[in-house]
């Protein structure tokens, strides 16, 4: 369903068990960025009444998650971090178009979006499968349906309000792209590190 190039090794499971703490306050913060980008989007697209509708229940959604980490953290005697770079996104936010129409960028950061979305999602299910702690597994199960979700909307948003440009073309060099840059992590104990 995802269409993503490459596979997250099942071996990178082991590697954040050995820092779950990192682990979640990572995710914890990945899931306040996405809400952010959710926040961010509609800023600058607020004439797209579904659009915004939907990636208000989004952000929200996003940042219900960021509680729920934040609450595992505080339930094994953790301290949420601070907030972490993300190297891989920050690389696929690179590959965004910087010029263009807005209907041009718009296609962009929404498949830029979904991109993101798509790997959390397969990471995810990386860590429900792999992962020795129960309630860490079932956690991410289900966090695992959440962002699929997320990533059918931003690519839904992007075919309905740029179906004349070619997003199809686009979304297929946004998964090739992905797929050189992920070679790159899968060796350290962050979400997409």
């Amino acid at each position: 369903m995802l269409g993503l190039k490459l596979a997250t090794d099942p071996r990178w499971a082991n590697i954040c068990e050995t820092n779950i703490e990192e682990v979640l306050t990572d995710h914890a913060w990945c899931e306040q960025k996405a809400a952010s980008n959710a926040i961010s989007i509609i800023a600058q697209n607020s004439e797209h009444v579904d659009l915004v509708t939907d990636l208000l229940a989004l952000a929200k959604e996003e940042l219900a998650h960021f509680e729920m980490v934040h609450e595992i953290i505080k339930k094994r005697g953790y301290v949420l971090g601070r907030e972490r770079k993300d190297s891989y996104v920050n690389e696929l936010f690179k590959f965004m178009l910087q010029g263009g129409t807005h209907q041009q960028r718009l296609m962009d950061r929404l498949l830029f979006s979904a991109m993101i979305e798509a790997r959390s999602c397969e990471r995810f299910k990386v860590l429900s499968d792999n992962v020795n702690d129960p309630e860490l597994a079932e956690f991410y199960r289900e966090l695992m349906i959440s962002e699929a979700g997320h990533y059918t909307t931003f690519l839904g948003f992007a075919r309905k309000y740029c179906g004349n440009l070619d997003v199809n073309k686009r979304w297929k060099e946004w998964i090739e792209f992905e797929a050189q840059v992920i070679q790159n992590y899968g060796k350290e104990e962050t979400i997409h590190g």
